[in-house]
C-alpha cells in the first residue's frame, strides 16, 4: 500500500504566512514522490478549545467532530507540520489539534517545516518536538527553516534552493521512516498478547 503523508498547516491565524509555505512543501512533496500527499489546514477543521470530556486514550467520542478528526489523522502513515514560532513556541491552535487524540499518532513518523522572524521557528520547532514524543511520533533529523525575510520581502513567498533541498532531504527521512513505523504498527496489531495501552492519565 502506498504510504499516506499529511502536510499539518499548524496556524489559523488571519493573514498567516504558513499557507503558502504550506502549499510549496506540498509541490515540492508531489515531485519527490514516494508517498500520497495531502494537506490539512487546521482552519477548516473547526475544532474548537478541547471538549472532549474522556481520555483520548480510550477514543471514546462524543462529539462529530472529533470521530471526523479521529478518523483523518489514523488514515495517514507520517507528517510534516508546517509551524510558525509565536512567542518562542508553537501556535495554540496546533497543540489543542494534537490534544484532541492520542493513539491515532502513536508509531507515525513526522517532519517539522518551521518559520518565523531571526529564529526561523526553530525554537518552536523544538517545543513540537517534546509534545510529538509524548504522542509516541519519531520526528525526523531534517528540519527546513525559514526566516520571514528575506523569503517574504516582497510579501510572496520567494524560497531559495538550499531551502528546496531541505525540503528533500527531509522527505528522503520521512518516507523512510514512515515506512519503517508502519511495520511497527502492523507489529503491535499482530502480538498473541496485547501490553496495555500507554497514553495520557486523566
Amino acid at each position: 500500500m502506498t504510504l499516506r503523508i499529511g502536510i499539518i498547516l499548524g496556524s489559523t491565524r488571519p493573514g498567516r504566512r504558513g499557507d503558502q509555505i504550506a502549499s510549496w512543501v506540498l509541490d515540492i512533496a508531489r515531485i519527490h514522490g514516494g508517498a500520497d500527499y495531502e494537506m490539512i489546514d487546521l482552519a477548516h477543521h473547526n475544532l474548537g478549545n478541547l471538549d472532549e470530556g474522556g481520555n483520548p486514550n480510550l477514543r471514546q467520542y462524543e462529539h462529530t467532530h472529533t470521530r471526523a478528526w479521529s478518523e483523518l489523522i489514523d488514515s495517514f502513515d507520517g507528517y510534516i507540520f508546517v509551524a510558525p514560532e509565536y512567542n518562542h513556541s508553537f501556535p495554540g491552535a496546533l497543540k489543542n489539534a494534537l490534544d484532541y487524540v492520542y493513539r491515532e499518532w502513536n508509531n507515525k513518523a513526522a517532519g517539522i517545516v518551521s518559520y518565523g522572524g531571526w529564529a526561523a521557528g526553530v525554537r518552536a520547532a523544538e517545543a513540537l518536538r517534546l509534545v510529538l514524543a509524548e504522542l509516541q511520533v519519531a520526528t525526523v533529523r531534517a528540519q527546513p527553516a525559514i526566516p520571514l525575510i528575506p523569503t517574504f520581502s516582497s510579501g510572496v513567498f520567494t524560497p531559495n534552493e538550499s531551502l528546496t533541498a531541505s525540503v528533500d532531504s527531509m522527505l528522503y527521512q520521512l518516507i523512510s521512516w514512515s515506512d519503517a513505523l508502519r511495520g511497527v504498527r502492523g507489529l503491535k496489531e499482530n502480538l498473541p498478547v496485547k501490553a496495555p495501552p500507554i497514553g495520557p492519565t486523566w
